[in-house]
């Protein structure tokens, strides 16, 4: 998939500039018209800046932005920001470098990149979350714990140990350990 900028904003930063010379020939006689001029202006190159941004490319293994070629192994965390419209991420690499993906398109189509990122990214985290687990993907099952047998405690001295084995074989041949019932028998 390509993703290139939106014409839209082509149109916008042209819009901007013709309305920031008109203002700078209406400052000529309105001095107020001045800053309506410089603020056409930043807007003006603020839009084309985001209008002449590099295209971007899903591939199969790696992320391109322009010339920059980025595998999908690489990329540790994919965390949105609250702009969707131009579409805002921030890519975290493995080696804890910081890219910021800047794509300036209409709704549909950046809502379409963002998937496509998360979906790609099978490594990383989203907004914080594991890949697996953000898309619902079951989970490996989990290893069947082994059951641990108690380590043997000594709770009795030998000695006990031999009075309580004695008493227990009394018990099984007489069947009861209480010497008052069998005298009154």
């Amino acid at each position: 998939m390509r993703y290139t900028p939106s014409k839209q904003y082509l149109w916008a930063g042209l819009v901007a500039a013709g309305l920031a010379v008109i203002s700078a020939v209406f400052a000529t006689e309105w001095t107020i018209a001045l800053v309506a001029s410089i603020l056409f202006l930043i807007s003006a190159i603020a839009v084309l800046l985001l209008a002449f941004r590099p295209a971007i490319e899903i591939q199969e293994q790696r992320l391109l932005v322009g010339e920059r070629s980025i595998p999908w192994a690489e990329v540790a965390r994919v965390d949105r920001t609250g702009w969707i419209s131009p579409l805002i991420v921030n890519l975290t690499l493995v080696n804890e470098e910081k890219i910021l993906i800047v794509f300036p398109g209409d709704l549909d189509s950046s809502n379409s990149l963002l998937r496509h990122l998360r979906r790609n990214a099978r490594e990383a985290l989203i907004d914080g979350i594991p890949h697996r687990q953000f898309w619902g993907d079951a989970l490996p099952p989990a290893e069947t714990p082994k059951q641990l047998t108690a380590p043997k405690v000594q709770l009795l001295r030998s000695e006990d140990e031999a009075e309580v084995e004695r008493l227990y074989q009394l018990l099984k041949t007489v069947g009861h350990l209480d010497t008052r019932q069998q005298d009154e028998k």
